[in-house]
């Protein structure tokens, strides 16, 4: 199947509005509360943390989707109404009734996202003032999503965006996408907060079947810090704008549309770990020919969640001990007499062989630019996974040393 990258975001497809505007919610002059709106209510399908403490906007979202209806969101920066108790769960239930009146429509199709810091409540009375403030200014262009990503940033330094086109059943249909996340990531669901829209007609039971398929290999393979947040949240609303035959059972239209999804996932999936708080290097943690499926992805992540080749990474030190140790620990089968540790296209070890300075000298090389490749084959089957991470610098620690002060 054919798949077309365009520019934009949550805007790109059919039938969807977008703004983002400063409400100081916790800083000045910069952008903390968001909209993204459709058009008339939208199939919708979400995912959530499994983390056992989940904020407010999570335990109320879980409610209002399985409605499978919605047709705005509202996120905010800066705080994220996690551990507040009943007040919170009010308050998150507040700014949805709210939204709705604002913009005329149904509360039971209003979700709401936050992200920041954890335990302290919503500034009702500047997120609701930005809220009016942000229905005001909806717009379907580029520049509008862009202003709704930037009003979810928190650590993060880079906007995040996606957007894709492809042909389903004779009609153009366009997936696009934002997020946010930078820190205190490595998803057992999805990623921080993700927000995407598509113009393809498809029932709310394929689009819930099509989300967890696309994360399954993008959201949920990112890792920066091995950290899972009490706010990680993907929404996808699909306005049916497209014209397309609606999808509503497996079959060629649904695996377009999930290859088109899973592109904008794993877009927004690796810009996410390239911008992991302080970090220097994207890393790619690739494992090769493992006993199992399972194996595999053990393996993959307990490399990129290893603080001592993360910080190898930052040193551009090819330590492959530390890669193969974590591949050992993970759970996974490993055998190191069969198994090698490549950077890039540089061998580090290799069945039992150390490289020598020659090959030293070939694995400085690859570790000197801005992204890694790090290959663990294990030889011992057929399977693979990779995970999108990064390495650990100094600044790291800096940024969340002092986070809530």
């Amino acid at each position: 199947m054919s798949i077309r990258k365009i520019s934009g975001g949550v805007c790109a497809a059919r039938g969807f509005k977008a703004a983002g505007v400063p409400a100081k919610i916790k800083y000045e002059g910069r952008n903390d509360v968001a909209l993204v709106v459709a058009d008339a209510p939208c199939a919708a399908a979400a995912v959530f943390t499994t983390n056992a403490v989940a904020a407010a906007p999570v335990l109320y979202d879980r409610v209002v989707v399985k409605g499978g209806k919605v047709q705005a969101i509202l996120a905010n920066s800066g705080c994220a109404n996690a551990c507040t108790g009943e007040a919170g769960y009010k308050d998150a239930e507040l700014s949805a009734l709210a939204t709705a009146g604002e913009l005329g429509i149904s509360p039971k199709h209003v979700l709401v996202a936050s992200t920041g810091v954890i335990g302290r409540r919503l500034p009702m009375d500047r997120l609701l003032a930005g809220m009016k403030d942000a229905a005001g200014k909806l717009a379907r262009s580029e520049e509008a999503g862009l202003a709704a990503e930037k009003a979810v940033m928190t650590t993060d330094t880079k906007p995040k965006q996606a957007a894709v086109q492809t042909k389903i059943g004779g009609k153009t249909v366009t997936v696009g996408g934002m997020c946010k996340g930078s820190g205190m990531i490595e998803p057992n669901m999805a990623t921080m907060l993700g927000f995407i829209t598509t113009d393809a007609a498809v029932t709310p039971a394929m689009l819930r079947r099509a989300l967890k398929l696309a994360i399954a290999v993008s959201f949920n393979h990112v890792v920066v810090d091995g950290d899972e947040s009490t706010n990680d949240s993907v929404f996808l609303l699909a306005s049916g704008a497209a014209g397309n035959a609606v999808i509503d059972k497996a079959g060629a239209d649904f695996d377009a549309f999930v290859e088109a999804l899973t592109a904008v996932g794993v877009a927004l999936a690796k810009q996410m770990a390239a911008d992991g708080e302080g970090a220097t290097k994207y890393v790619e943690v690739r494992v090769k020919n493992a006993k199992t499926q399972r194996d595999a992805d053990r393996a993959a992540r307990a490399i990129a969640k290893s603080p001592l080749a993360k910080t190898s990474w930052f040193g551009k030190d090819p330590n492959w001990g530390r890669v193969l140790a974590a591949a050992g620990y993970s759970g996974a089968q490993v055998v190191d007499r069969k198994a090698e540790v490549f950077y890039g296209k540089a061998w580090a070890y290799r069945k039992g062989q150390v490289a020598d300075a020659a090959q030293l000298a070939k694995l400085e090389k690859e570790m000197q630019g801005p992204e890694l490749v790090v290959t663990v084959d294990l030889h011992l089957g057929t399977y693979e996974s990779t995970i999108f991470t990064c390495d650990f610098s100094l600044d790291y620690v800096h940024i969340n040393a002092d986070y809530t002060t």
